[in-house]
């Protein structure tokens, strides 16, 4: 009886630690195309004070490389594997909103102005990259995976 009693305040204990912190952008995401096509899975992550997302998986289409590399890209990112590539970097947090960050598009080099904003209950995370103003830029909708 003791022992059933302790795993169960230990169980307790420790849920909160898996919990999912739908206020926040931390947290897997499923990324997809325009076209709503699954493209991958996104790890968002809070690194000293900024938001970081970095590609775990991906979902290639017929015909693609199951793990491509950023052939496009310069610097320090040129011709690395997409999975494990840190895509999203320097957000913080402003209202209800995550700014001040940049975003990669892996496929052709381009970084871009970023915003995030959590929507659904913090089910769905608002991704808007840009040139110059966000009025100027394009959202794509990802679904946080549980």
């Amino acid at each position: 009886m003791k022992v059933a009693a302790l795993l169960l305040f230990l169980t307790a204990v420790s849920l909160p630690a898996f919990a999912f912190d739908l206020a926040s952008p931390a947290g897997h995401w499923l990324t997809t195309d325009r076209s709503g096509r699954p493209t991958g899975i996104v790890r968002i992550d809070r690194i000293d004070g900024e938001y970081r997302g970095f590609i775990e998986k991906i979902f290639p289409a017929a015909g693609e490389p199951d793990n491509p590399r950023c052939v496009n890209c310069a610097g320090e990112r040129k011709n690395q594997p997409f999975i494990g590539l840190n895509l999203l970097w320097g957000l913080k947090e402003q209202g209800d909103e995550y700014r001040g960050g940049e975003i990669l598009d892996p496929r052709n080099g381009r970084i871009y102005p970023v915003r995030l904003k959590l929507e659904d209950g913090g089910k769905k995370l608002d991704v808007r990259g840009f040139v110059g103003v966000p009025l100027l830029g394009r959202s794509l909708t990802w679904n946080r995976v549980e």
